[in-house]
C-alpha cells in the first residue's frame, strides 16, 4: 500500500515541476539550450538563444547581419508610411549602402533593387537582402556558434546544474 501513496506524491512533484517552469520563463534550461542546435529558426525564436547568439557574433566583430535581420524584423512592423520611408533610408545608409557602418553581404543586384525600393518603401523593400543575411548566418556564423567555448560552456553548465538539482 505505500508504493500507492508514493506513486501520487512524485507525479504532483512532476507536474509542479512544469508548471514552475511554465511560470518562470526567465529561466534558462538545459532542454532550451540543446533546442537551439535544432536549427537557426529555433535559436532566434528563443530570446536567450537569440541574446547568445548576438554577443557570440559581437566577440568576433560580426554582428552585422544579426543587427540587420532584427531591424528588419522589426522594420516590417511599422504602420505608419511616414515612418517607414524614414526607417528604410536609415537602414539604407546603415547596412546596405557601399562603405556604410555596418555594411551587410549582399550582392549588387540585391543592393541596387533596394536603392530603387528605399524611394517608394514598402514592409517588403528588404525581403531579398534579409534572406541573403539569413543564408548566411545559417551557413557561417550558426554552425560556428555551435561549434564555440561560448555554446559549448553554456551547455556543460546547464548540465551540471541539471544532474545536481
Amino acid at each position: 500500500m505505500p508504493s500507492l501513496i508514493v506513486e501520487p506524491l512524485n507525479t504532483q512533484h512532476f507536474i509542479m515541476d512544469r508548471d514552475d517552469r511554465k511560470r518562470n520563463k526567465n529561466m534558462l534550461s538545459l532542454e532550451d539550450t540543446q533546442q537551439w542546435s535544432q536549427s537557426l529558426e529555433r535559436l532566434l525564436d528563443s530570446k536567450y538563444g537569440l541574446a547568445t547568439f548576438r554577443s557570440f557574433l559581437k566577440s568576433e566583430y560580426s554582428d552585422e547581419n544579426i543587427e540587420f535581420w532584427l531591424t528588419c524584423e522589426d522594420y516590417k512592423k511599422i504602420k505608419s508610411s511616414f515612418r517607414m520611408s524614414s526607417r528604410a533610408k536609415k537602414i539604407y545608409e546603415q547596412f546596405i549602402k557601399a562603405e556604410s557602418p555596418k555594411e551587410i553581404n549582399i550582392d549588387y543586384h540585391t543592393r541596387e533593387q533596394i536603392k530603387r525600393n528605399v524611394k517608394t518603401p514598402t514592409m517588403h523593400c528588404f525581403d531579398d537582402a534579409q534572406k541573403i543575411v539569413y543564408g548566411l548566418m545559417e551557413r557561417d556564423s550558426y554552425p560556428r556558434f555551435l561549434r564555440s567555448d561560448i555554446y559549448r560552456t553554456l551547455l556543460e553548465s546547464l548540465a551540471t546544474e541539471a544532474t545536481k538539482g
